[in-house]
C-alpha cells in the first residue's frame, strides 16, 4: 500500500511546562492497532506510561477514559489502597477496544483523571475504510 503505513500508529505526550511540581511526571505513550481498516473494524488502543516516578501521586489510581472520536466514551475504574508517598506504585499500562461499524478518520483519546480532573491526554489517529457490508455503494 502506498503512502500508509501498517504499523502501529503511536503517539507520544510528554510533560507540557516541566517545572518543579512535574519533575517526577511520567509521559504517555498510546498506540492502535490497526490504525487503517476496514469496517467494521476491531481497533485496540494502549496506552503505556514511561518514566517518571513509580509514585507519582496525580496518576495514583486515577479513573480512565477513552475517548473513540465517534461521540462514545468507555471508562475504568478501580478501587485503591489510600495513597502512601514511597509506598504506593501507579499502573503504567492500560488497553481497551472497540468496535468500529462505519468509516471515518476517528481520533482516540486517553484520559487520566482524578475525580472531574484530567490529569493528563493523549491521542491518536485511526481511519476506518467503508467495508463490505457498509452500505451505500450496492
Amino acid at each position: 500500500m502506498r503512502g500508509f503505513s501498517l504499523l502501529p500508529a503511536i503517539a507520544l505526550l510528554l510533560p507540557v511546562a516541566a517545572g518543579a511540581a512535574d519533575k517526577g511526571k511520567p509521559s504517555i505513550s498510546i498506540k492502535a492497532s490497526p490504525v487503517i481498516a476496514f469496517s467494521p473494524a476491531r481497533v485496540i488502543v494502549t496506552a503505556d506510561l514511561k518514566g517518571g516516578a513509580n509514585d507519582y501521586e496525580d496518576f495514583y489510581c486515577p479513573s480512565i477514559e477513552w475517548e473513540w472520536g465517534d461521540g462514545t466514551t468507555s471508562e475504568q475504574t478501580v478501587d485503591c489502597d489510600p495513597y502512601e508517598a514511597g509506598k504506593s506504585e501507579i499502573k503504567r499500562h492500560f488497553t481497551a477496544s472497540k468496535v468500529f461499524q462505519t468509516s471515518g478518520d476517528y481520533r482516540v483519546q486517553f484520559r487520566i483523571k482524578k475525580k472531574d480532573k484530567t490529569m493528563a491526554v493523549a491521542g491518536t489517529d485511526v481511519k476506518i475504510r467503508p467495508g463490505a457490508r457498509e452500505s451505500g455503494g450496492s
